[in-house]
Formats: structure tokens, sequence, C-alpha cells
């Protein structure tokens, strides 16, 4: 069984990001993490009018089932993918406005949007070579 999520120090916004392998994250900073199908966002006050998304290399959003629990204290947002993330690949994690260009804290104060960028340990993995076209046969 896995042990909890680490966190990691927060930014001045108080958002703080862990998953199931303890990573040490910090904004502008890139986080090297082990593949993982769980990310765990946490933030020391609430949040109002934000939106948390997972971006690859592509900067395509990922496709994740996702919960959170709110409270007075902050907020516990966990992303669940449905298939672990890719070794050697780049993701970013992004908390952002829901609509309009800010999203404001429990007392009502701007702020900032907070990106982390995510390395996954280990080598590239390379794509499945695509499939030979069937060949069209020849009539005579």
């Amino acid at each position: 069984m896995p042990s909890a999520p680490a966190t990691a120090a927060a930014d001045d916004a108080g958002i703080a990001i862990a998953d199931l392998t303890e990573i040490a994250a910090a904004p502008d900073d890139v986080s090297i993490i082990e593949p993982t199908t769980l990310l765990e966002l946490r933030t020391t006050r609430p949040l109002k009018n934000y939106r948390v998304r997972l971006f690859d290399e592509a900067d395509r959003a990922m496709v994740s089932d996702d919960d959170v629990e709110e409270s007075e204290t902050g907020l516990v947002y966990r992303i669940q993918l449905p298939q672990p993330l890719k070794s050697g690949f780049k993701y970013t994690l992004v908390v952002e406005a829901q609509t309009g260009t800010a999203f404001t804290d429990g007392l009502g104060r701007d702020v900032d949007e907070f990106r982390q960028a995510l390395q996954i340990a280990g080598e590239k993995e390379k794509p499945a070579p695509a499939p030979k076209p069937a060949g069209k046969k020849k009539r005579r």
C-alpha cells in the first residue's frame, strides 16, 4: 500500500503539489517525478473561481478523473489519470481562473496563475511503430 502523498513547499499563494513519489516542487522549476497515475495539489487557503489542468508536451489537456476536498483551511485536489505519465516526457500542472482573468483566495485576494513543470524520470518512451497499411492487390 502506497504511503500518504508528501507535500512540497508552498508558493506565495499557498499552493503545493504532491504525488505518491514525493516530489519537491517550486514554481518555475522542473520537478522530476516517477511515472504515476495520481497527482495531488494542496493549498493552505481556500480558492474560488479556479480550475486545475494537467497538460502534456504538446499543450493538450490530459484526460483525468478529478476529485476535490474543499474546507475553510484550503483544498486538496486529486488528479487520477487512466494511465501512468510516460517516462522521459514533460507535463505542466496549471491552476488558473475558471472564468475571467483571475481567481481568488478565501479572503477575496487575487491569486496569480500557478504553473509547475514536471519531468517524468527515465528514458523517453518511443512510440510504437505504426502498422503497415495493407497492400492493395492488383487486378490483371
